[in-house]
């Protein structure tokens, strides 16, 4: 009987091992996660700066047609 408990708490123990490996896992995919959404927003912030400087381009190109024709 002692036999069986002993080997139930190594059974449970065994158990409790793999679920903290598993969150540790888990946490390193989160953290992974959440640097692959920073790069996102990065690349993001990236295109609208790229955005925003070809617009400013056009409309300087564009005032400076407007006033070699007129």
């Amino acid at each position: 009987m002692q036999g069986d408990v002993l080997a139930l708490s190594a059974d449970a123990l065994a158990l409790s091992a793999d679920a903290l490996a598993l969150s540790v896992d888990a946490l390193a995919l989160s953290v992974d996660a959440l640097a692959l959404s920073v790069d996102a927003l990065a690349l993001s912030a990236d295109a609208l700066a790229l955005q925003g400087i070809a617009k400013f381009n056009s409309l300087r190109i564009n005032k400076m047609l407007y006033l070699v024709n007129n």
